[in-house]
């Protein structure tokens, strides 16, 4: 155990891998609350050195050169200056499209190779999804050489205004007279504006991996807008951003993220992490502590402080909440979040800085003082359109454009494969192996791998969804403590080189596309996926796939089952109501 070795569960391999499921998964569930995933101290190392040096001071090394700025050490003379924050935003869409930012790397599932992304998205053949069926000369499910030109278009696009000297801006030399850096040049944000519009019609993977919903915006502002109306949309922009994600914790699923969340800081003593949980060992459900995190330090924090810093005129009261939002996100950061998002963070805690103390509503940068005055209702609601359909339709849009990141209110799935059936997955064009192999590949043993990716599940278990998704299994496969048990965001992962959190990049139209190659006979690849709870509705409708046969059955759930409920299960699958089953409409 140390630095560069695992911390591994205290099990015999070979006597654990013989328990039935759900008791590996309360053994499992309680490894997790005292050590989270358990990786190298190593791993998180990579992380941060990549975070710091290749990502904060990379991009902004990049920023100031190309903009006739001092270097990144002179942060008193870089940190407001407008085009820096529009090139930190560049990059950041750069280094995501790519796929070397978020989701990269072992906590994501990626262990050899660390990257997803340009490796899958630049080869013919893979797997793409559309998100829209009804839209013209999009139909099929593999990337073409059409795709790929696409795809590096916009990567070269987003380059060449990165790389690119400011411009001079009438706007922005009447609202800073002494600006001497310009901004980016709105003509050569055209290109990538158009073109992530247009690769993600055809391939929504690529337009999320990029994080489309908020940086297509935000480049759209920059391109399209005065300096000061560009200001006050950016900071209506992640206003959305912070509100939707804490309107989205409401609920009964939120309380469960925190307790394997905080198991997962890697600085948090063992006794911080208990005190997450009831009656840690014999109750794993979230304790009133945990609670209080969630929908104080959490939910409350995620609605209040920003909406301080969009309507305050007080400079100590946007300070501290300025702060108090940084801190948010630099929390986030220290727990190692499996989607591992950390150059999203550092984005936002830097654009809290930047919007609100840099041009503070005192100063002209009010919402008031946009003009005309009816441009900040047209683009709040364009701001507002998905968040809210995405809130009462879920099945409609990913829960990234509906701003639900981190909710616990999840689609997602496991998926079940027969003994020896998970190999046929390597038939799939792709440019990674299973995880299972890959972990392998890195030196752990066979039975430590297998356990290693057990952990995930058992992870997923202790959510709400995941009583549910467990249940389905154990209701309808005898044979279930003999399958191997994928969790489905790393299947996902190692099918198109991206994950984040979001089931419905591996629904119906990933299995058909995966199933198209990997040719399973029936039963033996059977996959439990659940949509997330519409709001308010108190149910999660789920569906219960077969990859040869199509969905087998659909129905729902009661959240409240699924959250009063122990992680292993202890008393049964949770009750469930069958809208439709297929041996139901043979009969």
């Amino acid at each position: 155990m140390g630095f560069t070795q695992p911390v591994l569960a205290a099990v015999d391999p070979d006597t654990f891998l013989q328990k039935p499921l759900m008791e590996r998964m309360r053994i499992l569930a309680l490894d997790w609350g005292e050590k989270g995933f358990g990786s190298p101290k190593m791993v998180h190392t990579i992380y941060v050195v990549k975070l710091v040096v290749f990502f904060a001071i990379g991009g902004i090394t990049v920023a100031t050169a190309t903009s006739g700025l001092p270097a990144f050490w002179h942060v008193s003379e870089w940190w407001n200056q407008p085009i820096v924050y529009q090139k930190v935003i560049l990059w950041t869409v750069l280094l995501e499209a790519i796929g070397v930012a978020g989701s990269w790397g072992p906590l994501a599932g990626k262990v050899k190779p660390m990257t997803g992304g340009i490796l899958f998205w630049a080869r013919p053949g893979t797997i793409r999804l559309r998100p829209w069926k009804w839209v013209p000369f999009t139909a099929g499910d593999r990337r073409t050489w059409f795709d790929i030109g696409v795809y590096l278009a916009l990567l070269a696009s987003l380059a060449v205004a990165l790389l690119s000297p400011g411009a001079h801006s009438d706007s922005l030399s009447k609202a800073l007279p002494h600006n001497t850096s310009g901004l980016v040049n709105p003509a050569l944000l055209v290109a990538p504006i158009a073109l992530l519009v247009l690769i993600g019609l055809r391939d929504k993977i690529i337009f999320l991996a990029a994080r489309g919903e908020q940086y297509l915006p935000a480049m759209f502002f920059f391109a399209a807008l005065p300096f000061v109306n560009m200001i006050i949309a950016c900071k209506m922009l992640i206003v959305v951003v912070w509100v939707g994600a804490g309107f989205s914790k409401f609920g009964k699923h939120f309380s469960n993220v925190i307790p394997p969340m905080v198991s997962n800081t890697i600085f948090a003593p063992k006794s911080v992490r208990r005190a997450h949980y009831r009656d840690f060992g014999r109750d794993m459900r979230p304790s009133r502590f945990a609670d209080f995190m969630a929908h104080v330090n959490g939910t409350t924090v995620e609605i209040i402080a920003p909406l301080i810093l969009f309507f305050s005129t007080s400079r100590w009261l946007t300070l501290a909440a300025a702060l108090l939002m940084v801190g948010f996100h630099l929390f986030i950061i220290s727990t190692f979040p499996l989607a591992v998002p950390l150059e999203w963070n550092a984005v936002f805690a830097y654009s809290a800085v930047f919007l609100f103390l840099g041009f503070p509503n005192w100063t002209g940068y009010a919402p008031w003082n946009m003009t005309p005055t009816y441009l900040a209702l047209v683009i709040a609601a364009a701001l507002l359109f998905y968040p809210a359909l995405g809130n009462l339709r879920p099945d409609k849009v990913s829960f990234l454009p509906a701003m639900r990141q981190y909710a616990g209110n999840w689609a997602s799935a496991v998926w079940t494969f027969a003994p020896g059936a998970e190999r046929k997955l390597n038939a799939v064009t792709r440019t990674a192996s299973n995880q299972i192999d890959q972990f392998v590949a890195a030196g752990y043993e066979p039975a430590w791998a297998e356990i290693t990716l057990q952990k995930t599940i058992a992870w997923r278990s202790m959510h709400s969804q995941g009583r549910g998704l467990f249940s389905l299994l154990l209701t309808h496969l005898p044979d279930v403590d003999t399958r191997t048990v994928r969790e489905g965001e790393f299947v996902c992962n190692s099918l198109i080189g991206f994950n984040f959190g979001d089931g419905h990049l591996h629904n119906e139209d990933l299995i058909k596309a995966m199933q198209s190659q990997a040719a399973f006979e029936p039963g033996e690849c059977v996959i439990a996926w659940v949509e997330s709870e519409a709001f308010g509705s108190g149910v999660q409708h789920y569906q219960l796939v077969d990859a040869a046969l199509g969905v087998i059955e659909r129905g729902t759930w009661k959240v409240a089952d699924a959250v009063a409920e122990q992680p292993w299960l202890p008393n049964g699958p949770i009750p469930t109501q069958v809208s439709w089953s297929l041996l139901g409409a043979m009969a």
